[in-house]
């Protein structure tokens, strides 16, 4: 079966450099698995590969999609697996890169956002609250609705908790809904979580968050309102665009949004390690036990020619 990498984890973390040296290395292309890096003139706040990154190898599902337009986790997984499938039938290996963990759920399962017995939108909002929220949340909302059920199901079975979800909406007992998605088994996929001490981590996004405001990120969210894009566009929603959307909209000062932006990607940073660690079979790599990033590169390199 054709072979797929993933490099995952939380963000600051360092996966994009680590992903385009695997990709180097195995003669692989990177897909993008961030629901921020798909947009078009959002190069500063989505922390984009820089072009000197992005030709080192190709790059798919970076700055393609206009952010005026809708776009969904269904469309996600659709657009990826095109791209990994065209890939492979070169003879490449993709390695899938990014932090979006809704996303890389539907490229590790068969989540099939058009299904029964729930409405897709539906069904992708839960996966959403769960990714975005953290599972508990989720797990949360099911208690509210279906306490008896709730109690059955752990909250990290998010698979399970959604489907339990779509049985209250259309008023079925949970038993009658037993199709939980399953692993795909269109390709096998290595799965590696990079990550770093927790102060270490917060120090590299505090400091990246000071970068990004000093490239310019304060203008590009000017730009794209005199686009005509607003709180209300999804695209709009990622941390860096709402808080300065407030800013620009009278409701704090800079030195206020700056200070939001910081804490709300150390507690998004924090949500993604809940949501990638209930992956049994990720491999992690805490960067911070390195001499240096090269020999943690060299360790991954190690375990991904297991096989």
């Amino acid at each position: 079966m054709d072979r797929v990498i993933a490099v995952a984890g939380p963000t600051a973390a360092g996966k994009t450099e680590f992903a385009i040296q695997i990709a180097k290395k195995l003669d692989g292309e990177v897909v993008s698995c961030d629901s921020m890096q798909l947009y078009r003139f959002m190069d500063i706040g989505s922390a984009k590969p820089t072009p000197e990154q992005m030709s080192e190898v190709p790059h798919h599902l970076v700055d393609m999609i206009d952010p005026r337009e809708d776009f969904s986790a269904a469309r996600y997984q659709k657009l990826a697996k095109e791209a990994i499938s065209d890939i492979m039938s070169r003879g490449k290996t993709p390695v899938i890169c990014g932090g979006t963990g809704l996303y890389l759920e539907s490229l590790v399962y068969d989540l099939d956002f058009a299904g029964e017995p729930g409405a897709p939108e539906k069904r992708e909002q839960y996966y959403t609250i769960a990714s975005e929220q953290g599972p508990e949340a989720l797990h949360a909302l099911l208690e509210e609705r279906a306490p008896e059920s709730a109690g059955r199901i752990h909250p990290n079975n998010i698979k399970r908790v959604v489907r339990a979800l779509e049985a209250c909406d259309v008023g079925s007992p949970i038993e009658d809904i037993n199709t939980v998605p399953e692993r795909t088994k269109d390709y096998d996929i290595d799965l590696i979580g990079i990550t770093r001490d927790r102060e270490e981590l917060y120090d590299r996004i505090n400091r990246r968050v000071d970068i990004l405001m000093e490239q310019g990120l304060l203008d590009e969210v000017r730009s794209l309102v005199g686009m005509g894009l607003t709180f209300d566009d999804i695209s709009m929603k990622g941390i860096g665009y709402k808080e300065l959307i407030g800013f620009l909209n009278g409701e704090y000062d800079i030195d206020e949004a700056v200070r939001l932006i910081k804490r709300n990607t150390r507690h998004f940073a924090k949500r993604q390690m809940t949501w990638f660690r209930r992956y049994d079979d990720m491999r992690w790599f805490n960067v911070s036990e390195y001499e240096d990033e090269q020999a943690c590169l060299g360790d991954i390199l190690k375990w991904l020619s297991r096989k």
